[in-house]
């Protein structure tokens, strides 16, 4: 729990408008109407309302002579697939939204264009860290950041009133407030066993990374020391709650769960305060937010920037268009304008202040120590095959948890170094 001027026609336009030489004062010399170009547009279902979407057409059209967008909404089920044919045919869309862990897997097709020298005019050095860098491959800028989403901590405060405690603001703080709101029948917090990103969130704070490039060459990195702390608090924390030490927040539904009442906290994006009051509407108005403490009061935790990015297929058969397309959506204007109507974070560290909602602030305040899974087109598979969560299980139920995480990183290291 995004995104995100070559004036062509006008140049047909004024060409249209010349007339030969030698020619009769009474001919007319009206131009003639540019050649209409559209631009087609791939959209994720659910990414944008269709006010926001309809908005920017009638917008972007109406400053365009002859020029047309056809925004196509697509299904998250077998968008790789989908995209990857895209790109290696001769018929792609001009712009394709993308999940930003997903560009250097497009990008390694050779199928998406390089606007590296596009940053600075959209302003890249106010990017998010977490949102930006998954788009940059080799130094060289693929994917343009839309929006992103990260998590926080929902909090029930009727429990918090009643125990006397207030949001913490560092790690100590929250297992001292946690252990307190672990009484009278009540769970401390909610955490399954097998939520990874929470993980790579605490082995971020110590300074580790869940795998590393070492000169061309991919190390698994949850047997680093630091990636060793990050697990030892997750274990901590996990503790002062009943959450199952073997499965995620799917299983069962952790909103359903904090939905009965007895449970303080949980993790999650803002947006799963709506799946807990849906299940039981007498939490609504009951719920907090605060960003996810970090081992100081001076940094919120390191978490997960969850998001999309824009990209252009080198198929496009308007490229510059493309860009406008693209530059608009990652503009000051429908930045702000998505920021408010669907609280996500905006893909520029300056903006974060549009968001007023508790939840969206929180979420704004956490974002800006962002962080992205290892950039490689190899990383989806590590997720497939479900390594870091299996090793989260191991490690929390076994006796020798180093051992087990020397394991773990080995699998990675395997992956990631495969060539494709």
């Amino acid at each position: 729990m995004a995104p995100r001027f070559l004036a062509a026609a006008a140049v047909l336009a004024l060409a249209a408008g010349l007339t030969a030489c030698g020619s009769s004062p009474t001919e007319s010399t009206t131009p003639e109407a540019p050649a209409a170009t559209a631009l087609t547009v791939w959209i994720m279902r659910d990414s944008m309302s269709d006010t926001l979407l309809s908005t920017f057409e009638r917008d972007f059209e109406a400053a365009r002579q002859g020029v047309t967008l056809d925004i196509q909404i697509q299904e998250w089920d077998g968008i790789g697939q989908k995209v990857t044919s895209a790109l290696a045919s001769n018929d792609a869309p001009d712009v394709i939204e993308v999940g930003n862990t997903q560009v250097a897997e497009y990008a390694a097709s050779g199928g998406v264009k390089d606007l590296t020298d596009k940053v600075a005019e959209l302003q890249g050095a106010d990017w998010l860290p977490g949102l930006a860098d998954p788009g940059k491959i080799d130094g060289r800028q693929y994917g343009i950041p839309w929006y992103a989403a990260n998590r926080v901590v929902i909090y029930n405060k009727d429990l918090f009133d009643k125990a006397g405690v207030a949001p913490p603001t560092t790690r100590d703080e929250w297992i001292d407030v946690t252990t307190k709101l672990n009484a009278d029948g009540n769970q401390g917090i909610y955490l399954p066993g097998q939520n990874w990103y929470t993980l790579a969130g605490f082995i971020w704070d110590e300074g580790g990374d869940l795998a590393v490039n070492e000169g061309g060459t991919w190390k698994g990195g949850l047997d680093s020391p630091q990636a060793l702390a990050g697990i030892d608090f997750y274990k901590k924390l996990q503790a002062l709650g009943e959450g199952p030490k073997d499965s995620d927040e799917a299983n069962p539904p952790q909103a359903d769960v904090f939905a009965k009442g007895n449970v303080a906290q949980l993790i999650s994006a803002p947006g799963g305060a709506v799946a807990i009051e849906k299940a039981n509407p007498e939490l609504a108005g009951k719920l907090g937010f605060f960003p996810i403490p970090g081992k100081t009061a001076a940094t919120p935790g390191a978490v997960f920037t969850g998001g999309s990015d824009l990209i252009v297929p080198e198929a496009s058969k308007n490229p510059d268009l493309a860009y406008e397309v693209i530059k608009a959506l990652a503009g000051e204007k429908f930045q702000t304008d998505m920021a408010k109507e669907m609280s996500y974070v905006p893909n520029r560290v300056s903006l974060g202040g549009v968001l007023t909602s508790e939840g969206a602030s929180a979420m704004a305040k956490g974002a800006a120590n962002g962080h992205a899974t290892p950039n490689s087109a190899n990383w989806a598979a590590v997720e497939a095959k479900n390594v870091i969560k299996e090793y989260m299980t191991t490690y929390l139920t076994g006796t020798d948890g180093p051992a087990e995480a020397a394991k773990a990183s080995q699998v990675i290291a395997d992956i990631l170094n495969t060539k494709s």
